[in-house]
């Protein structure tokens, strides 16, 4: 039987990696995310084949509780709220991992007997998932809008208190490790833990939201795999380093993206604040353009290249098809189409792309940042689709901006600009948009579904 579940692993392992390398494409990811399932059913079955599993009745019971909240929810969830679930559902993991391990200490009476490196490693997954777990809950309160998305910090007493909590939890620990069996102890760590995720994750701001929700999911990964490490999984083990590692990398890509150090983010307090004047002085002294569908549809038709850089405001308004509408009946005219995809670009990695993919964009027409960045200065038309602090020029002339620095898509090069918004509010980082002051650029101002949909029926009368 060893042999056997042994196997069985071997082939989860190796649909887990298959089926990862196809989430590297929209056409492939739906048969990857398949592939993975399959893996990971073969990993459950082979876990509950292992000798002495436990209660039967009770692990059906939690596998059939699980399905019918986990099922209906991510069937039903709109795809602007997917990265709400995506931080709940990771958060759920974590704390998974905690219980685990509270479970672990007390049917071991504080790790006696077991080898030192399962009790650090339990430690460590008590420790780490109980932070994902919290921080995931807040990060999901930011993102629902239940807790305000501005940094929340205790002022100059914030980072003295998360060392003070880690100080505590690690301490608990040690103590642990040590040979201390009370479960005071590893309720105290736990509750560290809980209270450090919490406050960890108040002080960052809405604009930094992506790249915290990247680094709870490799937190999560990471204290799976030493859970499986305690209990001798080797499922956990390699399922919890491959999330962790692709975690660890697209949370280091996406700072990258933001110019941002992921230690500065971590500190918080950036974005979600009030409005900050841009370069050219106060919003209310600086001239905007508005424009109608009408004209827009009349400039569109007559260029000879139109970048579309899709942002939050078109996930809001569920746009992406009446958007893809717009694009067939400009191509239709002959006129070359693409999409800008900014690293950062709505509030969760690959936001835009997946949005995008929904409505059946030809993955060749997504360009990332460095690809597009280029081609502006040959684009006729820029379509900014709610698009906010990715296309900030003060990022670039600014070095007084927040955001100076970060890379951003050139859209100001583009010989017109037009930016669809429903007003001139500022984006997650809370400062204003030199962009919409720029004598290229025109308002449209309204609905973003609305606004692309009254195009399309322009362009259908030309």
């Amino acid at each position: 039987m060893s042999s056997f579940i042994a196997v069985l692993y071997i082939i989860s392992f190796a649909l887990f990696i298959y089926g990862l390398m196809g989430l590297t494409g929209p056409r492939t990811a739906v048969r990857g995310n398949w592939i993975a399932a399959v893996g990971m059913g073969i990993a459950v079955i082979a876990t509950l084949l292992t000798p002495g599993m436990g209660n039967w009745l009770l692990i059906v019971l939690g596998v059939a509780i699980g399905a019918v909240i986990g099922v209906p929810a991510a069937r039903k969830v709109k795809m602007t709220a997917m990265p709400q679930m995506v931080a709940l559902f990771n958060g759920v993991g974590g704390g998974a991992v905690a219980l685990i391990a509270w479970v672990e200490f007390r049917q071991t009476h504080g790790y006696e007997h077991e080898p030192k490196y399962v009790a650090i490693a339990s430690l460590f997954a008590a420790l780490v998932g109980s932070i994902s777990f919290w921080g995931s809950n807040i990060a999901f309160g930011k993102l629902q809008e239940l807790i305000s998305g501005r940094p929340i910090t205790l002022g100059a007493l914030q980072k003295p208190l998360n060392a003070a909590l880690l100080v505590v939890a690690v301490g608990c620990g040690v103590a642990i490790a040590a040979g201390g069996s009370s479960q005071w102890l590893i309720v105290l760590l736990l509750l560290a833990a809980a209270v450090l995720g919490v406050t960890a994750v108040l002080p960052i701001g809405g604009a930094d939201m992506p790249v915290v929700i990247s680094l709870l999911n490799a937190l999560t990964g990471l204290s799976a795999a030493a859970m499986g490490l305690a209990l001798n999984n080797t499922a956990l083990i390699v399922a919890g380093m491959i999330v962790g590692a692709s975690g660890s990398i697209l949370t280091n890509l996406m700072a990258k993206a933001m110019n941002r150090s992921i230690p500065a983010i971590v500190a918080g307090g950036f974005g979600g604040g009030a409005a900050v004047s841009g370069s050219g002085g106060s919003a209310e002294d600086r001239p905007v353009q508005s424009t109608s569908a009408s004209d827009t549809a009349i400039q569109m038709a007559y260029a000879s290249k139109v970048v579309v850089v899709p942002g939050y405001g078109m996930a809001v308004a569920q746009a992406q098809h009446v958007v893809r509408e717009m694009a067939k009946l400009l191509e239709a005219k002959g006129i070359e189409v693409a999409y800008a995809i900014h690293p950062v670009a709505g509030r969760m990695p690959g936001h835009m792309n997946v949005l995008l993919a929904e409505a059946d964009v030809p993955y060749e027409q997504l360009k990332e940042m460095e690809e597009i960045n280029s081609e502006f200065a040959q684009t006729d038309v820029a379509l900014v689709i709610g698009a906010n602090d990715v296309t900030n020029p003060a990022a670039e002339t600014d070095p007084g901006s927040p955001i100076y620095g970060m890379p951003i898509l050139k859209v100001n090069h583009s010989r017109s600009v037009i930016v669809l918004k429903r007003s001139m509010s500022s984006g997650f980082a809370g400062i204003d948009n030199d962009l919409f002051y720029d004598p290229k650029t025109s308002m449209l101002f309204g609905d973003a579904k609305t606004s692309v949909g009254s195009i399309v029926e322009e362009l259908k009368a030309l």
